[in-house]
C-alpha cells in the first residue's frame, strides 16, 4: 500500500511517523511532498529568532527530512503537489528545482498542506521589503532583509493579533522603531476589549507605536523598495513591512479535486481525520469542532495540528484513534506581559446564543510579600443558568499566562466555577497566594451568581 502525505511539516510528518510506527516498508510506502526546504519545524519560533532570542533556522527543525529517510518516509522537499485525481489515485507534482511534473499514484492520501497568509490587494507588489511570516523559508527571508546594508532603520507591522504582537516585539528588540497597526479598537480581538486596553498599555509602555482603529489603504514604494503604509490617518514611513493579517486555510487543490469544504473552507474530516474514502486530512487546512459550542471553527495551531497528524497516521497505520476537538487555548508575550486565553470571549458567548456573567481580579502570582511578586488581571465567563465555566483570559507578568492551564482542564471536563473554588491547588509563597489567582476568579464568579 503508498500513502503520499500533502506537507512536510507538523500535521502531515507527524502521521507518516505514527503511521510507519504501525507498519513497516514492505507493507506501506510512505511519499511525502513539502514544498519548501525544511520539515518539521516551530513556525511558532520564527518572531523569536528573528528578535535574536533563538537560534535558527535549524534549532527550529524538530526533524529534518534526512531523518524521516532513515526511517523509510520517503520525504521529498522542493516539490509542490499541484493537482489530486481521486478517481485515477493520482497526484500531479512539481519538482521545483527541475521545472519538471510527473504523476505518483496513492491508495492512502493525507492533506496537509497548511495555511495561507490574508494578503490583501494591496500588498500584492513587486517592491522589496514586504513580508509575510508563515513559514521557515519567509523567516529566513526576512532576516536576510534585516541584516542587509542599508539597513532598516523603521518598520510597520500590519495586524495585531499573535503574529503581529510578536512580530512587532522582535523587530523592536532588534532596534528599529516599530510601529503596529490595527483596525480594530484594540490588539489581540481573541480576548474581550477591556484585556486588550491592558495588552495595548504594556505595547505602548515598551515603546512601539501602537496605532488603532485605522485602516491600511495601500503601500508608498519608490526605486524597487517599500517607503511607507498609507492609512486613513495618514502615511506611516516603514523600511520593512510585515503582515500579520491571519490565515485562511490552504484548500484550493482539495477544491478543485471536489474535496468539501466548510464554512470556513477548511476541510472538515471526522473524528478519525478521514474526509472520505482512503482521504484523510489534518491541521491548518482543516476546520475543528469546538467543544463547548459545537460548531466547527479554524484555529491554526501547531498542537491541534500535530494532535490531528498523530491521530490520523494511527488510523492509517491500522490503530484507533480521535481527536475529540479544541478549546481555542493559546498564549503569547509582548516583552514582559503574557496573555493567554481559552474558551469563549464575551463576543464568542454572545454569538453562540449563551447567558453569562463576567468576573474579573486582580491579584499577584506569587504571595504578596515574597520577592518578584507581580500583578496579573483574570477574567471568566460562567454560564448564567448552569455555572458552567464557558472561557478565561489573563494578562499578566511572570508566571501568569500558564495558569490557563486549570481554566482549559476545567473546561474540558465542563466543571462548574463553583466547583473551580474548591480545587486543590498548589501553594507556597514563591509560587502563589494562599488563594491563587484561579480560584479567586471563579469564586467571584460563583458569587455573580
Amino acid at each position: 500500500m503508498r500513502l503520499i502525505v500533502i506537507g512536510g511539516d507538523a500535521a502531515g510528518m507527524s502521521a507518516a511517523a505514527q503511521a510507519r510506527k504501525r507498519r513497516k516498508r514492505d507493507d506501506l510506502e510512505i511519499l511525502a511532498f513539502e514544498r519548501g526546504d525544511w520539515t518539521s519545524y516551530s513556525a511558532c519560533g520564527i518572531p523569536y529568532w528573528i528578535g535574536d532570542l533563538v537560534d535558527g533556522p535549524d534549532a527550529l527543525v524538530a526533524r529534518t527530512p534526512a531523518a524521516f529517510r532513515e526511517q523509510d518516509i520517503d520525504v521529498r522537499t522542493g516539490h509542490d503537489v499541484i493537482g489530486i485525481d481521486l478517481d485515477a489515485r493520482t497526484v500531479t507534482v512539481r519538482d521545483l528545482a527541475a521545472g519538471r511534473e510527473f504523476r505518483e499514484g496513492f491508495d492512502e492520501l493525507v492533506y496537509a498542506a497548511g495555511a495561507t497568509p490574508v494578503r490583501p490587494g494591496w500588498a500584492e507588489t513587486e517592491a522589496d521589503g514586504v513580508f509575510g511570516v508563515q513559514t521557515l523559508g519567509d523567516g529566513t527571508t526576512l532576516r536576510g532583509w534585516l541584516d542587509a546594508d542599508p539597513k532598516p532603520a523603521t518598520a510597520v507591522v500590519i495586524g495585531g493579533g499573535y503574529i503581529g504582537v510578536e512580530m512587532a516585539e522582535a523587530l523592536h528588540r532588534r532596534g528599529l522603531a516599530v510601529t503596529l497597526v490595527e483596525r480594530s479598537a484594540q490588539p489581540m480581538g481573541t480576548v474581550d476589549e477591556d484585556m486588550g486596553a491592558l495588552i495595548a498599555d504594556a505595547i505602548r509602555k515598551i515603546g512601539i507605536d501602537l496605532r488603532t482603529g485605522i485602516t491600511v489603504q495601500g503601500l508608498d514604494t519608490a526605486g524597487g523598495r517599500v517607503r511607507a503604509v498609507v492609512t486613513d490617518d495618514g502615511p506611516l514611513p516603514a523600511d520593512v513591512v510585515v503582515l500579520g493579517l491571519g490565515v485562511r486555510p490552504n484548500t484550493a487543490l482539495a477544491a478543485a479535486a471536489g474535496l468539501p469544504l466548510g464554512t470556513h473552507d477548511g476541510l472538515v474530516p471526522d473524528v478519525r481525520q478521514r474526509v472520505t474514502d482512503g482521504v484523510w486530512a489534518a491541521g491548518d487546512c482543516t476546520e475543528v469542532l469546538h467543544r463547548i459550542t459545537g460548531r466547527h471553527v479554524h484555529i491554526p495551531l501547531g498542537t491541534h495540528a500535530n494532535k490531528q497528524g498523530r491521530v490520523a497516521g494511527i488510523n492509517i497505520g491500522g490503530g484507533y484513534a480521535t481527536f475529540p476537538g479544541v478549546l481555542g487555548t493559546a498564549v503569547t508575550k509582548i516583552c514582559d506581559v503574557e496573555v493567554a486565553r481559552t474558551g469563549l470571549s464575551t463576543t464568542e458567548a454572545t454569538a453562540a446564543g449563551y447567558r453569562f456573567v463576567t468576573a474579573t481580579v486582580e491579584s499577584t502570582n506569587r504571595a504578596g510579600y515574597f520577592p518578584g511578586a507581580v500583578p496579573m488581571t483574570v477574567k471568566i465567563l460562567a454560564e448564567q443558568d448552569t455555572g458552567i465555566l464557558l472561557g478565561a483570559q489573563i494578562v499578566g507578568k511572570t508566571e501568569a499566562a500558564k495558569r490557563i492551564d486549570a481554566f482549559a482542564v476545567a473546561l474540558w471536563n465542563r466543571m462548574t466555577v463553583t466547583d473551580m473554588t474548591a480545587l486543590d491547588l498548589g501553594y507556597a509563597p514563591p509560587f502563589a497566594p494562599v488563594w491563587d489567582p484561579v480560584l479567586i476568579a471563579a469564586r467571584k464568579a460563583a458569587d455573580a451568581l
